[in-house]
């Protein structure tokens, strides 16, 4: 189908996809139930007609610049490929239906209300399967496309009327795609229009051709009147050679007069901009296998379902426990977003409540209330989940179960929150350290593995569409090795983005920061330093209310506002008062809480 004889096909637990001449599927367990079949196969019919009608370099030639319009660029694409493999095996895209209808109960696209519950790269790639093959979609992606297909359809259903005339040429259905995207809004993350190259090309050629018809024209004029002017004197042809001379040796002095003067110089490039804000010296020996990934597309949306079943029945006994934690939290909060009135004054809202002082006596005044303004600022929340190998088993369960729970607490309490996770994609190195090998092991090479920063939930994604992502930190093989410094950093540039006006960052961890990789060709303290540098940033620019939980391991000698834990039961507790304790009005609370913790290190 793929029309390539030298692809080969695994099944593995790691994402489906292609790369090089490898194609990877979902894995099918002994007992092959038709979900896991049909999933298999329609994985392989869409990997395979991608790789049969797509052209990587016309793809990436044309491919827009900013998130959203790639995203929508490599659903039409993808809907392309499909499209034009119907056209010769309507069985594959049976195959195809049973993968989209998996993929759209999943995420709940039947259940969605309003257009912001549903990507719209999703429904433009659904709009422009349906379009293009006639098919109908499954009920779930059927909805999803609907929400969005009359804003689609105003905006750009003139173009998508055009759809059949390019389906078969990729550049050209690429234009057609830009220009769509381009009609939704996303135009200003287009980039630059890759045809204006050619054009200016074209044009540069063109004008060359002139130029050069031109010159020859003036050598025959030249020519000519040489020959009508042969009498010309010598002093004459001294006169021009003297004259030619004198430019250039005009020109000399100016160009040696410009070396001599250095202002005259254009400024030299800047230099590229250190890895980590931190710290300027800390060094990353390549970042090009660096992944910053939604939990999602790390695992097929049954393997999270599965593996999120798998984290409840494990923590049965403890949700209740943390639930009831939660909820005191909660009562705490919505305790300080109450409103609340002053009373006794002389204008604002008539107090029903004194009418009977006045009924009484008519010649006492009427009392008014006015409602106070709360000082609740409105918060984002992020939690930094170490998924470190030593994080495995109970540590990982609770933290994951922990956060999912104060997750929903805080968003019932408008309190944005973000769940974040970070590992490295190998053990002892990954592709970094065989690039390293490969040129020659220079020395002190700075960080040497590949990092893999995982975003379970979006502080902008509500709780219910995202709680089986956190099933993932269950899955085998994903918790490797820790790089705490650079984690930090890239959730605090994350929160700055946030508009809120309050903004609190967790860190749970349960060790100092360990890379073989790259402790055994570094310093020894190499990662341990830039996790300082990152942690004294950010408690000194106090833009971020930084904070921490060690387990088992002793947090307190890095963050300023810190507590460790020596069972990691006690981790849900730890994390509501912790929280309890920033948003306490009584600064006493804070210290009483922060005490606590500081003892319980002890």
């Amino acid at each position: 189908m793929s029309d390539d004889a030298e692809l080969k096909v695994s099944y593995t637990v790691d994402p489906a996809g292609l790369q090089g001449n490898s194609m990877r599927l979902p894995q099918v367990s002994r007992r092959m139930t038709r979900e896991e079949v049909l999933r298999a196969r329609g994985t392989a019919d869409r990997l395979a007609l991608r790789r049969r009608h797509h052209d990587e370099a016309t793809g990436a030639r044309y491919a827009p610049e900013g998130g959203t319009a790639r995203a929508i660029y490599e659903a039409l694409e993808n809907a392309r490929c499909e499209a034009l493999g119907a056209r010769d095996m309507p069985g594959a895209l049976s195959n195809i239906d049973a993968t989209i209808a998996e993929e759209a109960c999943t995420r709940a696209y039947g259940d969605a209300e309003r257009r912001e519950d549903v990507p719209l790269a999703v429904a433009a790639g659904y709009l422009v399967r349906h379009l293009a093959t006639g098919r109908p979609l499954p009920a779930d992606a059927a909805h999803a496309m609907d929400l969005w297909r009359d804003f689609i359809e105003t905006a750009a259903g003139g173009r998508l009327a055009r759809i059949e005339e390019v389906l078969a040429d990729q550049a050209a259905f690429a234009r057609l795609a830009r220009q769509v995207i381009r009609d939704l809004g996303y135009g200003d993350e287009l980039g630059e229009d890759p045809d204006s190259e050619d054009d200016q090309s074209e044009e540069d050629a063109a004008g060359e051709e002139e130029e050069n018809a031109e010159s020859d024209g003036n050598e025959d004029e030249s020519d000519d009147e040489c020959d009508a002017a042969p009498e010309q004197t010598q002093e004459e042809t001294r006169e021009e050679s003297q004259a030619h001379v004198s430019t250039e040796d005009m020109a000399d002095v100016e160009e040696a007069e410009e070396q001599e003067n250095p202002e005259g110089e254009e400024p030299a490039e800047p230099p590229a901009p250190p890895v980590s804000e931190a710290d300027p010296d800390y060094r990353v020996f390549t970042a090009d296998y660096d992944e910053e990934i939604r939990a999602e597309d790390l695992a097929e949306p049954a393997e999270l379902e599965r593996l999120r079943a798998y984290l409840d029945q494990q923590l049965e006994p403890l949700k209740g426990a943390v639930s009831r934690l939660a909820n005191k939290l909660m009562r705490r909060l919505q305790a300080q977003q109450n409103r609340s009135w002053e009373f006794d004054r002389e204008e604002g809202i008539l107090d029903a409540g004194r009418l009977a002082r006045v009924v009484a006596n008519p010649t006492t005044p009427l009392s008014f209330k006015v409602e106070k303004d709360t000082d609740f600022k409105d918060t984002a929340v992020t939690l930094l989940l170490d998924n470190s190998g030593s994080m495995r088993g109970r540590p990982i369960s609770i933290a994951a179960i922990s956060a999912d729970v104060l997750a929903r607490t805080l968003e019932r309490c408008n309190v944005k929150v973000e769940i974040l996770g970070f590992t490295t994609r190998a053990w002892k190195g990954g592709q970094s350290r065989e690039r390293w090998l490969s040129e020659g092991r220079p020395q002190q090479p700075g960080r040497l593995n590949d990092l893999r920063h995982i975003i379970y939930k979006g502080a902008d994604a509500p709780w219910r569409r995202t709680k089986q992502n956190l099933g993932l930190m269950m899955k085998e093989g994903l918790l490797k090795e820790n790089i705490d410094g650079e984690a930090l950093e890239w959730a605090h540039r994350r929160m700055l983005l946030r508009p809120e006006a309050r903004k609190i960052l967790m860190v749970i961890s349960d060790g100092a920061p360990v890379d073989d990789s790259t402790l055994s060709v570094n310093p020894a303290n190499y990662l341990e330093k830039h996790l300082r540098d990152v942690i004294g940033m950010i408690e000194k620019r106090r833009q971020v209310e930084l904070l921490a939980i060690g387990i088992g391991h002793d947090v307190t000698r890095y963050y300023e506002r810190a507590v460790t834990i020596t069972d990691v039961e006690q981790l849900a507790g730890a994390m509501t008062e912790q929280l309890a304790a920033l948003f306490d009005k009584d600064p006493r609370a804070r210290a009483r809480v922060m005490g606590i913790g500081r003892a319980m290190t002890g």
